[in-house]
């Protein structure tokens, strides 16, 4: 789905905000920030979209996380509030901004992995954030519509103003493509030229080397294949990504990029070594089952996140490689995104963008500043490219403004503009296209779904306490930085979050943003939706300390909802499971994977990569 068109100037969905706190997920602490309890600084004029010239250095590690606070959404939820609806308990406001859960964290984001694979005490790690005064569920003060008048009202300047920044989006993107290039060549060697100093290992071979599956009862799935995780310093280390093809599972950890055969986990290839720390990755791979990784340009502070290279996911061959430029005055490559939608592959700075031709590094246009004082400094890719820019900063009419852009050429084929306040957080689906939005003003949040050519289809108005996990945000929005929300054409799959009881999972009606059906979790854990398939939703029960996680699906259609299981993992590796905190994980052909995203470095930690279950 996509979001209305272009309106006249409103004040933005998210107007510019400290970019350490943009995000579903709640943001780890900055140095300064005020005691538990103590509201928030207003948030730093922007004179560059959310990322303040000239970027700071790269973040720090982050500390673990906490749980978003508690709450549930108020009826209207971005549409006009209604008059007289009765308050509903919850620490955020209900309604189409109400605010999530009461816990630690800015906006009542959602669940936060611990990127220490350990659980945090209460407060631990950060300061707690400000609690919003209403929860989903409790009526807000003053309008959670983050466009103004109705939604169909909002629309109407939509479609004029939508030529005009796309003819300027072309002009400013259509000159000089060539100091950009990223001059892709082939490198050498397919399997990986460049060895850093401390390439680590992915451990042994084989598809029990632990005997997990020692007492595992009937009926349990089995542990296909675990991996041990390489050596990280001891600050610790990103271990973004992980790719499943029908021959391949791929994991990317600090260096090094690893492949494994989907059936027994032996190495499918010999792992790629990177000349210096990954920090990037395209969460997609190609048609072609292909990957584009970015890694340091050196190890010194003044580094940047600018060396790209190709790599096919099923022969561990690397491609083109190449070299992103900086960009204008007050951009950045210090922290890049990157995306595949279709061919094109978009290179994300913090106040532009460039897409390259996936297969070939050719270069094809550039998404740089547009209309009044526009900065695109977040995007989405996938199904289709969304870009987030911050506009107007440091002036009365500071806002957000969304676009879909065209793959091929980069032009806006819509436009929408938040209103003065509101800040774009999160992207939970691109098709339909669903975006999540905060006002730290009015301590409220949004969720919105588009359709086709940018109007708005819907606000979410259901009691629903947000229950996705999400990364931080640190020195990027991270739009796609939520796992645990999944989207079909008419649906939208959100969980709840964990309190004193086992979570739901809330199937919400993306035509009108009303609750259609909930169904509990079978276990005390928290289930989280992983994909809809042949009409069913997959889901997630996650591990404990006893007990192994479960695969279950879920009809999507009919009066029951109810979960079946599709695996039951042994209790035998229940330890290992659950010992992954900051985690991704998928379901592809009847297998089910896990694999961590953060590594601590701590040498006395046995640390975990990846581990797939099967039949």
């Amino acid at each position: 789905m996509s979001q209305p068109p272009n309106q006249p100037p409103q004040g933005g969905f998210g107007a510019p905000q400290d970019p350490r706190q943009g995000g579903f997920g709640a943001q780890p602490p900055q140095q300064g920030q005020p005691p538990q309890g103590a509201p928030q600084p207003p948030p730093p004029p922007q004179g560059a979209p959310q990322t303040p010239p000239p970027p700071q250095g790269p973040p720090q590690t982050p500390p673990p996380p906490q749980a978003p606070p508690s709450g549930a959404p108020q009826p209207g939820y971005g549409y006009p509030q209604q008059p007289g609806q009765p308050a509903q308990p919850g620490p955020y406001q209900s309604g189409p901004y109400a605010q999530p859960p009461q816990q630690p964290g800015p906006y009542g984001y959602p669940q936060q992995p611990d990127p220490y694979g350990q659980q945090p005490a209460p407060g631990y790690g950060y300061p707690p954030q400000p609690q919003y005064p209403g929860a989903p569920g409790t009526p807000p003060g003053g309008s959670r519509n983050p466009f103004k008048g109705k939604p169909a009202l909002a629309i109407g300047a939509a479609v004029a103003a939508l030529l005009v920044i796309g003819g300027t989006v072309y002009a400013v993107t259509s000159g000089d493509d060539k100091k950009d290039e990223p001059v892709a060549q082939q490198t050498d060697d397919p399997k990986g030229s460049d060895s850093p100093t401390d390439s680590g290992d992915s451990g042994e071979g084989g598809d029990d080397p632990e005997n997990l599956n020692d007492g595992r009862q009937a009926g349990e799935s089995k542990v296909l294949w675990y991996k041990p995780a390489p050596d990280a310093p001891k600050s610790g280390a990103d271990a973004p990504g992980m790719w499943i093809t029908e021959k391949t599972a791929v994991k990317a950890a600090y260096k090094q990029l690893f492949g494994f055969k989907v059936a027994d986990g032996e190495d499918a290839w010999d792992p790629i070594a990177f000349p210096e720390k990954i920090c990037a990755v395209t969460p997609q791979k190609s048609t072609s089952d292909k990957i584009v990784v970015a890694y340091m340009s050196g190890s010194s502070d003044r580094a940047k996140c600018n060396q790209l290279q190709q790599v096919d996911l099923n022969t561990g061959d690397k491609g083109w490689k190449g070299s992103v430029a900086d960009g204008q005055l007050f951009d950045s490559t210090l922290d890049v995104e990157l995306s595949i939608t279709g061919k094109t592959l978009l290179v994300g700075r913090s106040q532009s963008g460039t897409a390259y031709d996936v297969d070939s590094g050719t270069k094809m246009w550039d998404k740089t500043r547009f209309g009044d004082k526009c900065f695109p400094d977040a995007f989405a890719g996938g199904d289709k490219i969304i870009a987030v820019a911050s506009c107007a900063a440091s002036s009365s009419d500071e806002h957000d403004e969304v676009q879909e852009l065209d793959p091929a050429t980069g032009k806006a084929k819509w436009t929408m503009r938040f209103d003065k306040g509101w800040r774009v957080a999160r992207v939970f689906s691109l098709d339909p296209l669903v975006v999540y939005g905060t006002n730290e003003d009015k301590k409220a949040w949004n969720i919105s779904t588009f359709d086709s050519a940018g109007k708005i289809r819907s606000q979410v108005d259901a009691d629903l306490d947000i229950g996705a996990e999400c990364g931080w945000a640190i020195l990027q929005r991270d739009l796609q930085g939520c796992s645990g929300v999944v989207a079909d054409a008419d649906t939208l799959y959100m969980p709840t979050k964990a309190t004193a009881r086992a979570n739901e999972i809330v199937a919400i009606d993306l035509g009108n943003g009303k609750e259609k059906w909930r169904v509990k979790s079978p276990a005390e854990e928290t289930m989280l939706p992983i994909k809809v398939e042949d009409g069913k939703l997959i889901a997630y029960v996650q591990a404990s300390y006893d007990a192994g996680g479960q695969v279950v699906s879920i009809p999507v259609t009919g009066s029951s909802h109810q979960p079946a299981k599709v695996l039951q993992n042994p209790a035998s590796a229940a330890d290992i499971e659950n010992g992954f905190f900051s985690k991704a994980y998928d379901w592809a052909d009847g297998r089910f994977y896990l694999s961590s995203t953060r590594l601590s470095g701590q040498d006395e930690a046995k640390e975990k990569l990846m581990l797939a279950f099967g039949k």
